[in-house]
């Protein structure tokens, strides 16, 4: 056994890589992600492509030098589709990927920290409860809140809305009478989140909108109260900061009223908007969002780091334990410790979660907040820009955005505009240049312009104008 045991352990040794091993991988793909990056204005935003050579290379018991695998990323992996990282990406809501969070990200796998629980690693809790902290002063919340740094809006609302059935006791005998309400422009992850949550036999109010897309307040009261006289329970009121389609902001100061009025879980999505609320302009706007009982936001949108973290922030601590809470006799010694740090894995689905605070928490050390605060002013700005100059192209447009997304098509002449603009669309991501998405409104086809990269500026969004221009033209 002695003999195998030496033998394994030479075998193995290949996956701890010398320093020089180490330098030679770093160096050849850090100078691969630095021509990524610096030439990332020059290429399009879009290309649509087959990948081939990435099925062909298979796992096997021989490793595959670093030039095959770089050439793998360079020629495949990011040459098709859409590019999140371009500034030219305004279709879906981008991010972008600041760099320095990568650098945080690499940290945070090095050292293989588990983040879960305080005895595991204190300091690695610590760092997250306290941007979690942060968060909650930047939305208005009290010292007493908490939160979770999530993979994504989906998992932060999954944790809200499974927290607010609990602490409204529905079970299969009264899931028949809990209500809750909602837009038609509610993000899908919602939808989903309430059906894995076991409330797909609960009753759905979905509230009409006004013209700028906003819940209709006096139509949800007259609901709410309807429902409470009819012997319903309604325990869930969830509102959008920033919706995905338009994004449009619910009145949300009106709806913490009926919330209190009629004691309702008032949960907010702000998983896109949320982080404008750092942006002075956008305070009356969010207007109420201090008063929710939870929210959804998202780091990898708003403050433009990478895919893959979340946040849901909540008030009723006791509540999200209740639902998240669990313990195991071979993690004893773990919670044997006293701390008043709250365990990140007792108010989340995730017991073996990635330590994803570090892609945060180094960016905003490293760079300060006031860059961060520049480039939300400027998404602001350049939308209100490209919402004026496409109405000079001739362009039809929905409401003025609240935010960074402009809804937009053309009425041709003759013919089905929803058609015309379907190959409108077509053509934009056959050209690539820019990115743009399109959605359907009220049996409307609308184009949709969401600027939020980092890396979008004032030559990127008329760059998109040409080319809406050019395909304009050659259509007609």
């Amino acid at each position: 056994m002695i003999e195998r045991l030496k033998e394994l352990e030479k075998l193995s040794n290949p996956l701890e890589p010398s320093l020089d091993q180490r330098n030679t991988w770093l160096h050849d793909i850090s100078n691969y992600l630095n021509e990524f990056i610096d030439t990332l204005d020059s290429k399009p935003a879009f290309v649509e492509g087959n990948v081939t050579r990435m099925r062909q290379l298979k796992i096997s018991d021989q490793p595959q030098p670093i030039e095959t695998i770089i050439d793998l990323f360079k020629s495949e992996l990011t040459a098709y589709g859409i590019k999140p990282a371009s500034g030219g990406h305004m279709g879906y809501i981008p991010g972008g990927g600041v760099f320095t969070s990568s650098l945080g990200d690499m940290m945070a796998a090095v050292t293989d920290q588990y983040a879960g629980i305080f005895f595991s690693n204190p300091g690695a809790v610590v760092l997250e409860n306290q941007l979690i902290r942060w968060m909650c002063e930047v939305m208005g919340y009290p010292a007493t809140a908490h939160g979770n740094i999530t993979s994504g809006g989906s998992i932060a609302n999954l944790i809200a809305i499974v927290s607010a059935r609990d602490k409204y006791n529905l079970t299969r005998h009264n899931l028949h009478q809990a209500v809750f309400y909602t837009t038609e422009q509610i993000h899908h992850c919602v939808h989903k989140a309430i059906r894995i949550a076991g409330l797909t036999e609960s009753i759905s109010r979905v509230i009409p909108m006004d013209d700028e897309f906003r819940m209709d307040i006096k139509i949800l009261n007259d609901l709410v109260e309807a429902d409470q006289r009819a012997g319903l329970i309604p325990f869930m009121i969830i509102a959008s900061a920033g919706t995905t389609d338009t994004g449009s902001v619910d009145p949300l100061d009106k709806i913490a009223d009926i919330c209190d009025q009629y004691h309702i879980w008032f949960h907010i999505d702000g998983a896109y908007g949320g982080f404008f609320n750092l942006i002075d302009r956008c305070k009356p706007l969010f207007k109420g969002i201090e008063r929710s009982d939870s929210l959804a936001i998202d780091p990898h949108k708003g403050l433009f780091l990478p895919y893959g973290i979340g946040t849901i922030l909540f008030k009723d601590v006791p509540a999200v334990l209740k639902s998240h809470h669990y313990r195991a006799n071979y993690m004893k010694d773990a919670f044997d410790i006293n701390s008043d740090e709250y365990n990140p894995c007792d108010l989340s689905p995730e017991l073996t979660k990635h330590f994803r605070g570090p892609r945060m928490w180094l960016p905003l050390h490293l760079h300060g907040l006031a860059p961060f605060k520049a480039a939300l002013e400027e998404k602001l700005l350049l939308s209100e820009y490209f919402y004026e100059k496409i109405k000079s192209l001739g362009f039809e447009t929905g409401p003025k955005p609240a935010l960074s997304i402009t809804i937009f098509r053309y009425i041709p002449e003759t013919g089905d505009p929803n058609e015309f603009n379907n190959k409108l669309v077509e053509a934009i991501h056959k050209d690539g240049r820019v990115f743009f998405s399109s959605t359907t409104i009220k049996g409307k086809v609308w184009i949709r312009c969401a600027i939020l990269g980092f890396r979008t500026h004032l030559h990127t969004v008329d760059r998109g104008l040409s080319m809406l221009k050019e395909i304009l033209d050659k259509m007609k």
